[in-house]
């Protein structure tokens, strides 16, 4: 049998020690590097080679989302599995219209990790029940989008969803983006409606969990 090597990339490191002693009785897992980042992965796999990276969603910097778009430009032949406590579907349906095989919640027994990772490096996909149950209901607020189909952020709609966390007011917004008032208030249209939220504790709940702020 061979063993899947497993990167693991979260803000924590004592997730990656946890994972090291929970796969200690598994002979065909096992975790050969961790990282705290996007960037910091990127380092780690100029000197490690893995089969799996353990991504979760909420990484400082350049988040979880993000840095699965990249590796499957860079590296598409490494599984991406996330692994995360965030249960919405926009943040599923991100990670898995980005290249990610499956969403994996973090909490999950030591049953349901092995077999999740077991699928992922073969290609199939694991969704966690919570997760997929969400994904099945749909959208709440929109009817956009009824297919599940995930629609990215622009750059510019990124810039306005992080000042609208910084409290900064939709005047603010337009002189620092150099922009009219009226194309600030259509941004926030959009990015309500791509997200399927109702208000601009969303937007900054969106923003914040992906530690964008």
């Amino acid at each position: 049998m061979e063993t899947i090597r497993i990167i693991v990339v979260d803000a924590q490191e004592i997730v990656a020690i946890g994972l090291r002693m929970w796969l200690d009785d598994i002979p065909d897992m096992r975790v050969v590097a961790f990282a705290n980042s996007g960037r910091e992965l990127f380092e780690r796999l100029k000197l490690v080679e893995g089969d799996l990276v353990l991504m979760d969603v909420s990484l400082s910097g350049m988040d979880g989302i993000d840095t699965t778009r990249r590796l499957r430009k860079e590296y598409p032949k490494l599984t991406v599995l996330a692994h995360s406590n965030l249960t919405e579907i926009e943040y599923a349906n991100s990670m898995l219209k980005e290249g990610a095989v499956g969403y994996l919640l973090k909490g999950s027994t030591k049953e349901e990790f092995t077999r999740a990772v077991r699928l992922a490096a073969t290609g199939q996909r694991y969704v966690s029940p919570t997760v997929q149950r969400n994904i099945d209901i749909g959208y709440t607020w929109t009817d956009k989008r009824f297919d599940g189909e995930y629609v990215g952020l622009t750059d510019r709609e990124r810039e306005v969803i992080r000042l609208i966390a910084m409290e900064k007011t939709n005047e603010e917004i337009a002189m620092a983006l150099e922009v009219s008032l009226e194309t600030v208030k259509t941004h926030r249209k959009r990015l309500m409606a791509k997200l399927d939220v109702r208000s601009t504790a969303g937007l900054v709940k969106y923003a914040v969990d992906r530690k964008w702020v």
